[in-house]
């Protein structure tokens, strides 16, 4: 059974040079879609200056808001400035005694989070934002009683928002259809409904509030990871990367690299920035299927996959994320092993607990901690989520297709790690912090062959997401396919090494971040 379990599988298998292959090709694609598409590759009206200011991070204490897909959170985000940070090698954050995690340079306080309920979600603007001012109204009072707030000035506020936006400046954003189960569709404006919501049940002791910076969820997480993460000449906070339910990255990119018709109308600089093609943070969406031809041109998308995609909501809308994110592996885990039971097992489908002839009847949770130390412990567990019971017909469950699963689980993670590694080399070289090979040359022939003696810069990456963190060995095995991978492009002399680093809450975080910055000595640009 172990030879045609491999068999089985062989059509998941991703290898270093395919790998290495995948970036190459990623990077050329994500080039052409900075330049030509409009639904990916989207600019945020922050440049790279007020992500990086020369003069030192900001101090102070911003209200904050992260409206996500499942719930809300509000609170007040305290910036503590330049004194620590976090290295390549460090944890980034630790539970404070409230439970809510903390940094050595920013503090997350009167923090509270409510489920957003679908009868939220199908409510009209009006209702919504109006329940989300009276969450913003709780804490602002508390926040008041705390810290003796003025009554008679205006509170600035960042937000987070994990939906697609279009935004012509830092402080406004346009909605586009939401999704996630919101019945909202139209194009209103973001911080208008917020403040409007927040009027509606404000009380004349509330200060009034003003919405001064407004970003993705994936940007938040670049822009918290650069400020907490301690740069130096040879470690660079280089983008951010969500892995969660779905999965994104954030950027900066030049902004002669993008298309025309997709540049922000003003751009929020330091008063002493350069505007001269300056970098902005860009969110990919790099799961959309612009990506869906390199990896078809890889043989990577399965027929498992092509199945997944075609019963989903939008079949062919999101390649990359079906093969990589925590809402679909679990269900990709499914059809496998239904696929396998029936044509290598010979059972009948109708045989089988009913719960496993659900569609995401199979959990990417249950999968994520699948595993051994031995098939018994697998076969226990089998057992308890999918109980024989249930079944239409006598079933038995053994340690032969327990086996099967925790294979079929790897599998689906180890090429989730591989191309997720892919798409971060090729699209750091698609930002210019990985050299191409022409770019070194020139290099060694400009210093005398002494290039290959200097340290190695680490390009950092900020990740957050439950699924990088524990689906299997994920994580570890994106890193390995990281370093894998630069090796195999440069030897034993590259000139970086790509490193994974924990950056968790970046959306609350990110956005008391750039509401800070937004109140620094800076300035919108028209570009």
């Amino acid at each position: 059974m172990k030879t045609d379990i491999e068999e089985f599988l062989r059509p998941l298998s991703i290898d270093d040079a395919t790998a290495h292959a995948l970036s190459q090709e990623l990077c050329r694609t994500f080039q052409h879609l900075s330049a030509h598409s409009l639904n990916q590759f989207l600019p945020t009206p922050i440049s790279e200056s007020v992500l990086r200011p020369t003069a030192g991070r900001e101090r102070g204490r911003y209200l904050a808001i992260d409206i996500g897909g499942t719930n809300l959170r509000v609170g007040f985000i305290e910036l503590l400035g330049n004194e620590n940070g976090v290295n390549g090698d460090g944890v980034n954050g630790s539970l404070n005694g409230s439970g809510v995690e903390s940094s050595p340079n920013l503090r997350r306080v009167l923090e509270k989070s409510w489920p957003i309920l679908d009868v939220l979600k199908n409510e009209n603007a009006d209702s919504l934002f109006k329940w989300i001012g009276s969450c913003i109204a709780e804490v602002v009072r508390e926040g008041c009683e705390t810290f003796n707030l003025p009554r008679d000035r205006e509170l600035p506020m960042g937000v987070t928002f994990s939906f697609p936006m279009v935004q012509e400046t830092l402080a406004d954003a346009t909605l586009m259809a939401m999704g996630k189960g919101f019945a909202i569709t139209s194009r209103l404006h973001l911080g208008t409904h917020l403040i409007n919501g927040y009027e509606t049940v404000k009380t004349p002791d509330l200060p009034p509030i003003k919405v001064t910076a407004i970003l993705n969820d994936a940007v938040a997480t670049l822009v918290s990871f650069i400020y907490q993460y301690k740069e130096d000449k040879y470690h660079k906070a280089a983008m951010g990367l969500i892995c969660g339910t779905g999965s994104n990255a954030t950027i900066p990119l030049r902004r002669s690299t993008l298309h025309k018709d997709k540049q922000p109308g003003k751009v929020k600089v330091l008063d002493e920035d350069s505007t001269d093609d300056m970098k902005i943070a860009v969110n990919t969406e790099w799961s959309i299927n612009g990506t869906a031809p390199a990896l078809r041109k890889f043989g990577l998308i399965s027929q498992w996959d092509a199945r997944l995609d075609s019963e989903g909501e939008a079949p062919g809308f999101q390649p990359l994320e079906y093969m990589t994110a925590g809402r679909y592996l679990g269900e990709l885990g499914r059809l496998m092993l239904l696929d396998y039971l029936e044509h290598h097992m010979n059972i009948s489908i109708d045989t089988l607990p009913r719960q496993l002839l659900t569609r995401f009847g199979l959990t990417t949770t249950f999968l994520s901690q699948f595993r051994p130390p031995d098939a018994a412990i697998l076969l226990e567990k089998l057992e308890t989520e999918f109980p024989e019971s249930t079944a239409k017909a006598p079933f038995r469950w053994t340690e032969d297709i327990a086996m099967v699963l925790y294979k079929i689980a790897k599998a689906i993670e180890v090429r989730a790690a591989g191309i997720v590694a892919a798409s971060i080399v090729g699209l750091l070289a698609c930002a210019g912090d990985i050299p191409t090979r022409d770019m070194l040359r020139d290099k060694t022939n400009n210093h005398n062959g002494e290039v290959g003696q200097q340290p190695k810069v680490e390009l950092v990456v900020g990740y957050t997401g439950g699924c990088i963190v524990h689906f299997q060995s994920y994580l570890a095995d994106c890193q390995k396919f990281l370093d894998s991978i630069i090796q195999a492009e440069f030897g034993d002399e590259a000139p970086v090494r790509v490193v994974m680093s924990p950056c968790h809450d970046g959306g609350i975080t990110g956005a008391g971040v750039l509401c800070g910055a937004s109140q620094a000595k800076s300035k919108d640009v028209d570009v």
